[in-house]
C-alpha cells in the first residue's frame, strides 16, 4: 500500500510540476491572442521549451534578501504556500478505478478519506498564511500592505466559497468526494441542479488564487508586486509555481463538485472494458480541467482589476447574501426531491 501511495505521489507530482509549467506559456500564448500579437516563440518549435528557460532563469537568479527582513519566515512563506497547494491534490479524484489483474487501485492518492471536503477547506485557509508571513517578514511596506489585503480579501470569499460549498454537500449528502461524483453519475450533474453554488465557488476561486480581478494583493501600478515584491531566485519561483498550481487545484476541484469529475454522460452505455472506461474518465478530467484554465486566464486578459473597496464591497454585501439565500433555495430544492 505505502509503495502504491508513494508511486500515485510521484505521478501526480510529476504530471502536476509539467502541467503548471505549460499552463504559463498556455497564459502567454492566450494573453498574445487576446492582445493580437505573437507569442513565445524563440526557445524550440512554438516555444515549446520556454517553460525550460523559465526555470533555468530563476535557479541561475541570485538570491537577494532584503537586510530588514525576518529571515526564517521570509524564507518558510513561500514553502507554506507551495505545500499547500500540492497537499489539496491528495484528495482529489481523478479518475475511477484502475484493475491490474485483481488488484483494484483507487485512482485517489488518499482513497480512504471519507471527509475530503473539510480537508479541502482546511488547507485552503492554511494557504493564506504563506502570503501574510511573506508580508510581514519582507520588512516592505509594498509587502505589507499586500499581505493584510491578502488576508482580509481570502477572510472575504471563503465565507462564499463554504456556502457555494455547502450548497454541493446538501445535494450529495456527504464529505467524500468520490461520493459526490457518484451521485452526480447516478443524476445531473451539481452545475445544473447548484447553478448559483457554482458561480458563487468559481468567483470565489478567483479571489482565492488571488487572480484577476481580484489580484489585489499583488497589483503592480500601486504595490509593485504586493506579498512577492522582495522576493528573488528560487523563493520567487515557489509563489509563482504555487500561483498555477492553486489554479489547477482549483479547476480540478471544481471539475469535482460541478462537472461530474471523470464521469461522461452516457459512455457506459457503449460497452467499454473496464481499462478504456478509465482513460476515457481521466482524459475527461483533464478536459474539464484545461476548460476551467482557460476560463482563469481569459478572464485575467479581459477583465480589470478591482479597486479594493469593491472587491470587499461584493464579497460582504452582494455574495454572502447570495450565499445564505442560495443555501436556503437548496434546503428547499432537498425537501421537494424528498417528498
Amino acid at each position: 500500500m505505502i509503495i502504491e501511495a508513494l508511486i500515485k505521489i510521484a505521478v501526480v507530482l510529476l504530471v502536476v510540476l509539467t502541467a503548471v509549467s505549460y499552463t504559463v506559456l498556455l497564459e502567454r500564448w492566450v494573453c498574445a491572442w487576446v492582445q493580437d500579437r505573437i507569442g513565445p516563440n524563440r526557445v524550440g518549435p512554438l516555444g515549446l521549451f520556454q517553460p525550460l528557460a523559465d526555470t533555468l532563469k530563476l535557479l541561475l537568479k541570485e538570491d537577494i534578501q532584503p537586510l530588514m527582513a525576518q529571515a526564517w519566515f521570509h524564507w518558510l512563506a513561500p514553502v507554506i504556500s507551495i505545500t499547500v497547494a500540492f497537499t489539496v491534490l491528495a484528495v482529489v479524484p481523478f479518475g475511477h478505478t484502475l484493475a491490474i489483474g485483481e488488484h483494484i487501485i483507487p485512482l485517489t492518492i488518499a482513497s480512504n478519506i471519507n471527509i475530503g471536503v473539510l480537508f479541502l477547506v482546511a488547507m485552503t485557509s492554511v494557504g493564506v498564511y504563506g502570503i501574510t508571513l511573506a508580508g510581514w517578514s519582507s520588512g516592505s511596506k509594498y509587502s505589507l500592505l499586500g499581505g493584510l489585503r491578502s488576508s482580509a480579501q481570502m477572510i472575504s470569499y471563503e465565507l462564499t466559497l463554504g456556502l457555494g460549498l455547502l450548497s454541493v454537500i446538501m445535494l450529495s449528502g456527504t464529505l467524500d468526494l468520490n461520493g459526490i461524483i457518484d451521485s452526480q453519475v447516478n443524476g445531473l450533474w451539481n452545475i445544473v441542479r447548484a447553478p448559483i453554488g457554482f458561480l458563487l465557488f468559481l468567483v470565489s476561486s478567483f479571489a482565492e488564487t488571488n487572480r484577476q480581478p481580484f489580484d489585489l494583493p499583488e497589483a503592480e501600478p500601486e504595490l509593485v508586486g504586493g506579498y512577492h515584491t522582495e522576493y528573488s531566485s528560487m523563493k520567487f519561483a515557489l509563489f509563482f509555481l504555487s500561483e498555477y498550481a492553486n489554479i489547477i487545484t482549483a479547476s480540478a476541484v471544481m471539475t469535482v463538485l460541478f462537472l461530474g469529475g471523470w464521469h461522461v454522460p452516457f459512455v457506459d452505455t457503449l460497452g467499454l472494458s473496464p481499462l478504456v472506461m478509465t482513460i476515457v474518465g481521466v482524459v475527461a478530467f483533464t478536459l474539464k480541467v484545461v476548460g476551467f484554465l482557460f476560463m482563469f486566464i481569459w478572464v485575467r486578459w479581459s477583465i480589470p482589476r478591482f479597486r479594493y473597496d469593491q472587491l470587499m464591497n461584493l464579497g460582504w454585501k452582494v455574495l454572502l447574501p447570495l450565499g445564505i439565500a442560495n443555501i436556503i433555495l437548496t434546503a428547499l430544492e432537498k425537501m421537494y426531491l424528498m417528498h
